[in-house]
């Protein structure tokens, strides 16, 4: 009777040892054939992506588990306003997660770039972006999105592109510069995982959109009548504003300042063109800070 267990647990190891090998197989596989598939179709330097009407940014928390600021948002959120600077796209889809009132993707995306003088009439929210498959689908279905450029970190933008491929979205990707943060082997490990549960989404059990609602197509607005090199100066001017306004001691270093900009020319000149600039920004705008735009589920 003992004998006849053990060659029955021993049948039974095997054949989850097999299904195991069968699974790590499937998934490099997997992994490989979307990275494949989309490697021709992603910039590495911002300077070469491709121009857009839209560019999608995908959402992600503002601050990182440890407890500071998440260099993965910050990546992407200067990336998409430099990007908007140099009119590269046209519009933001700003897609995230907001499944309760103290989680707000969207919102801080918004929020921080238009720190960075992108304008409200130039970004929309998605406030059912719950995934990149939802982000996407959503694009597509409720913002009648059909090109676009992706914005996100290298790792991600293999298996956004691969979605947004089989949805029929044309689509190239921007990638973002990729911080070495702690817990990277994590995110690493679980993006190898979700790229071997697309097929599965896509060709398997035909996964659906959480939440569509109705069409509301993007509006793309007229370009802004300032130049990008008068938005920098006036970044500029708030940069060191700040410095001036920071304690002492604390001049030099690294704070909160919304961007890194070509300081204009030094000395009462400089300072001059800059308020210069500064005030043809504001004056240019076409948005007065209201409400952003937004589909909200």
């Amino acid at each position: 009777m003992y004998r006849k267990w053990g060659v029955g647990l021993r049948a039974l190891l095997m054949t989850l040892g097999a299904l195991v090998v069968c699974l790590i197989i499937a998934g490099v596989a997997a992994n490989l054939w979307m990275v494949e598939r989309t490697r021709g179709r992603i910039d590495h330097q911002l300077s070469q992506c491709v121009e857009a009407p839209v560019g999608i940014v995908f959402g992600t928390s503002l601050w990182s588990r440890q407890g500071g600021r998440n260099p993965y948002f910050a990546a992407r959120i200067e990336a998409a306003a430099s990007l908007m600077r140099d009119r590269r796209v046209e519009h933001l889809l700003l897609s995230g997660d907001n499944r309760t009132r103290y989680y707000n993707e969207p919102v801080s995306m918004w929020r921080e770039l238009r720190a960075q003088r992108v304008r409200d009439v130039d970004m929309t929210l998605d406030y059912a972006g719950f995934s990149t498959f939802d982000t996407l689908v959503r694009a597509q279905a409720v913002f009648d999105v059909e090109r676009a450029l992706l914005i996100s970190q290298a790792w991600h933008l293999p298996r956004a592109m691969f979605i947004a491929d089989a949805l029929g979205l044309e689509v190239e990707g921007c990638a973002v510069q990729d911080e070495q943060a702690e817990g990277i082997w994590r995110l690493r490990a679980r993006e190898w995982l979700a790229r071997l549960a697309t097929l599965g989404d896509l060709y398997l059990w035909g996964r659906e959109a959480y939440f569509l609602g109705p069409e509301e197509p993007l509006v793309i607005a007229e370009p802004p009548r300032v130049s990008a090199q008068a938005v920098a100066a006036s970044l500029h001017l708030q940069k060191q504003k700040r410095l001036r306004e920071a304690p002492a001691g604390q001049n030099g270093t690294k704070g909160d300042v919304d961007a890194e900009v070509t300081s204009p020319g030094e000395g009462p000149e400089g300072e001059e063109e800059a308020s210069g600039s500064l005030s043809a920004a504001d004056t240019a705008r076409e948005s007065a800070y209201d409400s952003p735009s937004s589909s909200a589920p």
